[in-house]
């Protein structure tokens, strides 16, 4: 038995590497943990990563062609038999980085495969009447064709979570689900943040704050809202289907600034008056880059959010996502004290030091546990 799983042939699986995301940025330290790793991918966009992703071994499937870079939902239909096609069969352990199908890979007996499973496949289960809807649109033939499309992919989903050893996710919240559609217990191992590239600043501004990619369920259209009814100045950042929407609805006090630059980034968290998250997420980034930053998160009192913000300590969170509780959150957070150095010191909690101090204990104890129950068969 090896003693240092660093030193083990360890294989790494992505669903895809087409943008820097919260995933992207975890798989950094992953990686960090794991520097020899090979990493698998069903498309990749390399011009689109960060260092040491973009410089990293990373072997993808049939589908990288130009257009799957661009276009690589398009090819979810085919990205099952892609993931299935990687041979593995060199490695002492893979480990699966999966949001969607990365966690079907095929592995050999003696191989440890462990599974991060960011979310079971969102548009198998839950939400999968919200996405089919809106792949349809109003074409009758394609929305029977994904009813029966749907119900295939709920099945190699199941059947696919069986080929995991161990799961592992980021929040409890995610474990409630993987265990509701994949009957599975996943330890928790928290998403990291990187607080040393966020710190906090003497100089407070009035603006409030909404980061995040421009999509229908973030709900940006709350705080646009909400700040157009009291009048609060709000800066957001990021671009989207849902901008030009947006755009319109946004008033005078209103700033969409699109796309900016990390250094930018940083300047706005560390000077928000408050970081507004007002969507149901399965954990949520973002919160913790504004806390990291030393401020205060106002926050939908629903997933994620409730295992990284603390009511009264490091923000304050609304019952309903509807612009009046919003709005009362608002004034009720504008009536209270909060200090910048216990949010920060929260934050550390979150540092991706802990992450992969965590995540290399998990494997290294599952690898000594699968291989002790191996060697009995």
């Amino acid at each position: 038995m090896v003693d240092d799983i660093s030193k083990l042939r360890v294989a790494i699986v992505t669903d895809w590497l087409v943008m820097m995301g919260g995933a992207e940025r975890s798989l950094i330290n992953m990686l960090q943990v794991f520097p020899d790793a090979t990493i698998y991918a069903t498309v990749c966009n390399r011009d689109a990563l960060s260092e040491p992703l973009k410089s990293a071994k990373i072997v993808t499937s049939f589908l990288q062609k130009k257009k799957a870079v661009k276009n690589h939902r398009k090819l979810f239909p085919f990205m099952p038999t892609a993931i299935e096609s990687f041979n593995l069969n060199d490695y002492d352990i893979v480990i699966s980085w999966s949001a969607c199908v990365a966690k079907g890979v095929i592995t050999k007996p003696s191989t440890l495969h462990v599974c991060y499973c960011h979310s079971p496949m969102r548009y198998a289960w839950e939400f999968a009447h919200e996405y089919a809807g809106k792949m349809a649109g109003k074409s009758r033939i394609v929305n029977k064709f994904l009813k029966y499309f749907l119900t295939f992919i709920r099945v190699w989903d199941y059947s696919s979570s069986a080929r995991v050893d161990y799961f592992a996710t980021n929040s409890h919240n995610v474990a409630k689900r993987i265990y509701k559609h994949y009957r599975r217990k996943a330890e928790v191992i928290h998403s990291p943040v990187i607080c040393d590239l966020f710190q906090p600043v003497d100089e407070t501004c009035d603006y409030y704050l909404f980061v995040s990619r421009l999509q229908e369920y973030k709900r940006a259209d709350l705080v646009i809202k909400a700040c157009n009814q009291l009048g609060r100045p709000l800066i957001v950042i990021g671009k989207g289907p849902e901008e030009k929407k947006l755009r319109k609805m946004a008033g005078p006090t209103v700033k969409m600034l699109g796309y900016v630059s990390d250094e930018e980034l940083r300047m706005y968290y560390a000077k928000c008056k408050a970081f507004l998250f007002p969507g149901e997420e399965d954990y949520g980034m973002a919160p913790l880059e504004a806390m990291s930053s030393g401020r205060p998160v106002i926050a939908y009192g629903y997933g994620g959010a409730l295992e990284t913000v603390v009511e009264g300590e490091t923000g304050v969170f609304f019952k309903e996502q509807t612009v009046e509780s919003l709005v009362s959150a608002m004034k009720r957070f504008e009536e209270t004290e909060f200090s910048k150095e216990k949010i920060r010191e929260h934050s550390l909690k979150f540092d991706e030091s802990v992450f992969k101090s965590k995540m290399k204990k998990f494997i290294s104890g599952k690898y000594r546990e699968f291989h002790e129950e191996y060697e009995k068969i």
